[in-house]
């Protein structure tokens, strides 16, 4: 043990407020590199302001937006959420527009990490400890990139709040006093109301602490009162109650202490029935399912099932990651990953409370299998493992150099040097990662434009991708967004961007008005309440019926609107997989061919686009792999001077699936089938080819297009 001995070097509260400083600092100006390098882009600003870089950011800056213009009638919005209440409040007091906050506020208080940090280290008993792994945690990959400047989401806090939970739980031990379990409760509190989700981590670590305090000192009741302190806080049950519950507990410590004590097994006995009746363990088993043991469609609960593509199959944060991917985003670098893995074990071994960080560990590690989303709950602790690495192998020196002040020299230089080689790969990361915001100026002028000719409760079709940007920039509704995507709602949205124009508009007007009547009536499904209205038994004879314009609808009660921007391009195939498949079995349907390019050469007779497709000139043709064919049209489409999109059409073989279209002014190529040409979107956004019966063009810009339905 004596080997694993770091030695006692707490700073006093003034160094170690210094220290704190220092390294928030540090990590705020880690994250202004990206404002630094994008701060000249006019197309990534708009009202004067760099745009934020997540689409579900644009959610909170909904109820934040909502919030600052009193407008609380949308339920909808999230002006209940306590990142949207903490944005107005923030919008109100300081000098800055919304857009200011919600850019920066992500940087400010995701560095807040490095208070508990430097705090557990200290608790432990070596300052550096602590400054170490806040160093190398505030700007760690996968913390980084999920709170970064511009990425205003609950990330901001998601990681500070447990560590803080941590904290007070490794100061209730030492010190044996129930007020530092009020970090603990405080912090657990503010976290279910920050973010939903939290449940399950904060169980964990409860659950953990109750296991190591119980096992350490099973006979002292004061433990009981801990844990049920802690139980109270996380049940879901009001606030105030909690309010009440806890603050009767704690000055019953004070003032009532052999009574309360005497009773504290009785109390954690409620505490522990309490917390199982109002949220037990299902959120966990809830979770796995669907992150670990995640299947490939989801289906209705009613009587009639349908399945449906699920969204973790396309979410590249929901899938498995290499290992390499896996050590870096969790340390920045393999090598260091490994250091700190040994690191965190040695920790276990000398420091046993340290085991109360397991929850965090195992949640991060998760993401092997899960997805890298779960990475960066391992980043503080394996920080730790890190820190701890280097201060145990600076003792080497300590067995040949005898001079106190010369071995003081060269061990801070070995941990300055270690230091450094942990952070180089994590800012060099930061210098390299240059996400653009979410849309680009043109864009969101498209949308500024829509916010003045619809009409909030008017509803927008697009894809969840765009949802809550297009709700927050243009105040209107929207089917799907990024929290709204499940598979029963991504169906109808995906039939009505890739299906013919007839069957998209009617499915359109179906699905808002039938969304509208489920907040009133509460059924499960539009799909099967249409069925069931329409008294149809087979899921696909009703989608067929939706291909005739004589399908009568429901009485219109608001406009819709098609949003179709370039951007869609990229996603189409798996916008397309959402509905290409037979809702009765839930098996996938032919797949069909989409192929985008913007790399391609023209050598003369032959053009290539690439990955072994390539147009034969003479004769209409292009080769797909092995497979020659006859094109049916080859289109070239580009906008005039005016603007005006022009097209010209060479008609080769009416026969023949494949068709080409050269978008000219974007040197872009696209290849694609029948059913992918006479798609909605395609017809509509590509080539300007609508029913005049069904559609009116609204906006037509380069960069989005917008019609509105008329029927």
């Amino acid at each position: 043990m004596k080997l694993l001995d770091i030695g006692e070097y707490r700073l006093s509260k003034k160094a170690t407020l210094l220290m704190i400083l220092g390294i928030f600092v540090f990590s705020v100006a880690c994250r202004m590199i990206w404002v630094y390098q994008f701060s000249d882009m006019d197309s990534f600003k708009w009202n004067n302001e760099l745009m934020i870089n997540t689409n579900d950011g644009y959610y909170f800056a909904e109820g934040a937006r909502d919030i600052l213009n009193n407008d609380l009638t949308d339920s909808r919005s999230p002006t209940d959420t306590f990142v949207s209440k903490l944005t107005a409040f923030l919008t109100k007091i300081l000098p800055f527009s919304l857009e200011t906050v919600i850019l920066y506020m992500p940087a400010f208080l995701s560095s807040l990490l490095v208070i508990p940090m430097v705090l557990i280290g200290r608790t432990l008993g070596n300052t550096y400890l602590g400054g170490i792994a806040a160093l190398l945690s505030s700007i760690t990959w996968s913390y980084y990139n999920r709170t970064m400047v511009g990425y205003y989401d609950t990330d901001m806090l998601n990681i500070v709040f447990p560590m803080f939970i941590i904290l007070g739980f490794m100061l209730s031990i030492k010190h044996q006093h129930i007020k530092y379990t009020l970090i603990s409760i405080i912090s657990i509190i503010l976290y279910q109301y920050w973010y939903s989700a939290s449940y399950s981590l904060i169980l964990a670590l409860v659950g953990i602490f109750a296991i190591y305090i119980l096992f350490k000192d099973r006979k002292n009741r004061l433990n009981f009162l801990f844990i049920a302190l802690l139980l109270f806080s996380m049940a879901s049950i009001p606030i105030l109650l909690k309010v009440l519950l806890i603050s009767g507990i704690y000055l019953a410590t004070y003032y009532l202490k052999d009574k309360i004590l005497a009773y504290s097994l009785y109390i954690l006995a409620i505490a522990f029935l309490l917390v199982l009746f109002t949220g037990g363990f299902n959120p966990i088993l809830t979770n796995l399912k669907l992150y670990v043991f995640r299947e490939a469609v989801a289906s209705d609960l009613e009587n009639l099932k349908l399945h449906y593509f699920a969204v973790t199959q396309t979410v590249r944060e929901a899938g498995q990651i290499p290992f390499e991917v896996f050590a870096n985003r969790i340390s920045g670098h393999t090598i260091t990953f490994i250091l700190s893995l040994i690191g965190y074990v040695l920790l276990l071994i000398r420091y046993p409370i340290m085991i109360l960080t397991l929850p965090m560990v195992g949640l991060g590690f998760i993401a092997l299998k899960a997805g890298l989303r779960f990475t960066v709950y391992a980043v503080p602790i394996m920080a730790f493992g890190f820190s701890y690495f280097v201060l145990v192998s600076s003792k080497i020196f300590e067995s040949f150099i005898y001079n106190e002040t010369t071995l003081k020299y060269i061990k801070g230089i070995f941990i300055s040097i270690a230091i450094l080689y942990a952070l180089y790969p994590n800012i060099k990361h930061i210098e390299q990662y240059k996400v653009p915001t979410v849309f680009n100026k043109q864009e969101v002028k498209v949308l500024d434009k829509l916010g003045q000719i619809a009409k909030k409760d008017d509803y927008v079709v697009t894809w969840w991708d765009y949802g809550y940007p297009i709700r927050f920039y243009s105040n209107v509704n929207t089917l799907i967004d990024g929290g709204l995507h499940s598979g029963d709602l991504n169906f109808p949205v995906s039939f009505i961007l890739t299906k013919d124009q007839v069957s998209a508009a009617n499915m359109a007007r179906l699905d808002v008005e039938y969304t509208e009547r489920r907040e009133k009536e509460h059924f499960s499904s539009n799909l099967i309440q249409e069925m069931k209205d329409y008294k149809f038994n087979d899921i696909n004879q009703f989608l067929n019926s939706l291909h005739s314009k004589n399908f009568k609808l429901p009485e219109k009660t608001r406009d819709i609107y098609l949003y179709l921007p370039d951007r869609m391009l990229n996603i189409f195939p798996t916008v397309n997989l959402f509905s290409n498949l037979d809702l009765v079995t839930g098996k996938r349907l032919p797949q069909n061919f989409f192929y985008k390019t913007q790399r391609f050469r023209d050598l003369g007779n032959i053009i290539d686009l690439g990955n072994g497709i390539k147009i034969i000139k003479n004769g209409g043709k292009i080769q797909i792999g092995r497979q020659v064919l006859m094109l049916n049209s080859f289109i070239v489409t580009e906008y005039d001077r005016s603007g005006k999109l022009q097209k010209h059409i060479q008609n080769i073989d009416p026969t023949s699936p494949i068709y080409v279209i050269f978008m000219k002014s974007y040197n872009r190529f696209l290849v694609l089938d029948k059913k992918m040409f006479n798609s909605t979107y395609i017809q509509l956004y590509v080539l300007e080819n609508y029913d005049k019966d069904l559609y009116e063009p609204i906006i037509l810009s380069p960069f989005a297009k917008v019609y509105k339905l008329k029927i």
